[in-house]
């Protein structure tokens, strides 16, 4: 089916309705970042594969838009005759919308893919919302997937390092303390995170694609009925129900005269919708699990060090390959070679990716989000920087980072090196700020940006995100941005240092390790432990542009990653390591 077989039909199925538009964002039942294909629902209608965005349909015109990172994706994959694109902080939908009609407008959705948060910015006067009962998406997508049910298994407390039934007891006490009846929860990975339990539904995230109800002296998990087993039922204990999705809004509809609390921004408007059929009180409030989630405990902690210790030796083996190997070979080729060293060093802890890897060289690499295909990719040639950002999932942690390679024996262009040694600059400010208890991580930002604004330059995205364990590689509450955010960095939060530079057509540059937040010498005082391991090329560095200080912490890092890693390599692969971690003076 063409683009304009599926606008056309959608468009004359909301006209049956006598609707005048549709929005669709990515994301699913769960609002999850990352979906199963089913649910891939944005991509099948418009082509764009970002993993955020949000299109709207009238009748007359049609539009996508998304975040910095997917300025020039959305470019090269929507077909510009059908769909308008645009950057989302500076020309929302909202706005978009009212300049195409003046007059009120009666406006779908699906209310099973959609926040109160999210409809919010579309109440205006001249928008009539409209609740979809039959998303249109998926009333002509033919062959779309069925959802998944995959065996839902425990997450034994040698990683997660904390019983599930203590965690649970904690979250009762709040309600009961709150008086509250019932916590709705629909955030997959906040579920996982409190019952100690993963899944295998959703790509390069492992969780199942579930509900919870939290009562006072119960939880309802609500899956597939396939995704039971024995051994979950044992683990979980007597006090948690395990029910079938069939079985939710049934038993949302007997919570009649109850205080029901839920997280405005995680929870589809869908619940509250059903829920308004009878006589509750709502208790709107920030999920719970999310902070705690996000502060990992030692034995989180401790995973995730051993986690990057084997990812540093994947990656080194494929760096030191990468020099050897790469050129000639396509991008995908090149990141199926690093996913195969990541099998190798991971063991029985490995799993998969923890997201598609973003694989460019040259001007690729300046697509921030960029993913290679076999169908659509570019081959490694000498003399061009190539950009990897990828990472695992391990049982005992989740790993991300990337790092920018120049390929070749000619010295890379002067331009491309002073950019990149600003890039290293910022990381190493972030990396190395000391700040005290309380600071949130828009206050820290600047500090990545610092050397790059002094040459007036700068990147379109955040420069950090917080990262689970074993759970999805973009965590929240936690981030650094520049956009102010209230929620202050913890000890034992996990979190990107990633800034970037990159020059539209010919190439890209990002440097990022993972941060351990951790108690500093200062009292309440707070720093960085750095975890990821793996040398930075030094082919892209102006070294005379270092002040002393970075090339202290710079020979410092490399000494560290020399340390840790070497002993897991060949005598060949430790060579390499040496001569790429030699000091700098």
């Amino acid at each position: 089916m063409t683009s304009a077989q599926k606008i056309t039909l959608i468009r004359s199925l909301l006209a049956q309705q006598n609707i005048d538009g549709f929005i669709i964002q990515r994301g699913d039942e769960f609002l999850n970042e990352y979906v199963a294909p089913y649910a891939e629902r944005l991509a099948w209608l418009t082509g764009f594969t970002g993993s955020a965005g949000m299109a709207v349909i009238l009748q007359e015109n049609a539009a996508v838009f998304s975040d910095g990172r997917y300025i020039l994706q959305m470019q090269q994959e929507l077909d510009q005759k059908y769909w308008k694109s645009f950057h989302i902080s500076k020309h929302s939908p909202v706005q978009w919308i009212l300049e195409q009609k003046k007059e009120t407008i009666r406006l779908g959705y699906d209310p099973k893919l959609m926040s109160e948060r999210d409809l919010k910015a579309f109440q205006v006067p001249t928008i009539t919302l409209v609740p979809m009962i039959k998303n249109p998406i998926d009333a002509i997508w033919n062959n779309q997937p069925t959802p998944p049910h995959h065996p839902i298994v425990p997450h034994e407390i040698q990683f997660s390092g904390q019983d599930h039934q203590e965690k649970l007891q904690q979250l009762q006490q709040e309600l009961i303390s709150k008086q509250e009846d019932a916590y709705i929860l629909c955030d997959p990975a906040s579920i996982c995170w409190l019952l100690n339990i993963r899944g295998s539904d959703v790509p390069y995230t492992p969780i199942p694609l579930i509900f919870a109800i939290v009562q006072q002296d119960s939880v309802a998990l609500y899956a597939g009925e396939t995704q039971y087993t024995k051994e979950l039922s044992n683990f979980l204990g007597s006090n948690i129900y395990l029910k079938s999705h069939h079985d939710l809004e049934a038993d949302l509809l007997t919570l009649n005269n109850k205080n029901i609390a839920f997280d405005p921004v995680q929870t589809p408007i869908w619940f509250i919708q059903t829920l308004e059929k009878q006589a509750v009180t709502f208790c709107k409030r920030n999920n719970p699990c999310i902070a705690l989630k996000a502060c990992k405990n030692p034995v989180e902690q401790e995973g995730s060090r051993q986690a990057h210790l084997r990812d540093a030796v994947a990656m080194c083996r494929f760096l030191y390959w990468l020099e050897h190997h790469g050129i000639g070979l396509s991008e995908v080729e090149v990141a199926h070679q690093l996913n195969c060293f990541r099998q190798e060093a991971g063991g029985e802890f490995y799993r998969e990716e923890s997201f598609p890897a973003i694989s460019g060289v040259g001007e690729n690499g300046a697509v921030i989000h960029y993913h290679a295909t076999p169908e659509h990719c570019s081959i490694l040639t000498e003399n061009k920087a190539y950009l990897i950002d990828s990472g695992g999932q391990y049982l005992d942690g989740t790993t991300d980072i990337t790092r920018t390679i120049w390929l070749g024996e000619n010295q890379a262009p002067k331009a491309l090196k002073e950019a990149a040694t600003c890039v290293l600059q910022g990381h190493i400010a972030l990396s190395s700020a000391i700040f005290p208890k309380g600071t949130t991580g828009s206050r820290l930002d600047v500090l990545a940006r610092y050397a790059l604004w002094q040459r007036g330059l700068d990147y379109d995205h955040g420069t950090g995100h917080g990262v689970g364990s074993y759970l999805s590689v973009h965590e929240g509450p936690c981030r650094i941005s520049s956009i102010p955010f209230p929620v202050p960095l913890q000890e034992g939060m996990i979190l990107s240092n990633e800034p970037g530079y990159y020059l539209s057509g010919q190439y890209g540059i990002r440097l990022e390790n993972l941060l351990l937040v951790m108690t500093a010498h200062f009292e309440n005082f707070l720093q960085f432990e750095p975890l990821t391991l793996v040398p930075f090329d030094l082919n892209i560095i102006v070294i005379e542009n270092l002040s002393d200080k970075e090339k202290k912490w710079l020979n410092n890092y490399h000494q560290h990653v020399l340390e840790k890693i070497s002993p897991h390599l060949n005598s060949q692969e430790q060579q390499w390591l040496q001569s790429v971690c030699a000091p700098v003076t």
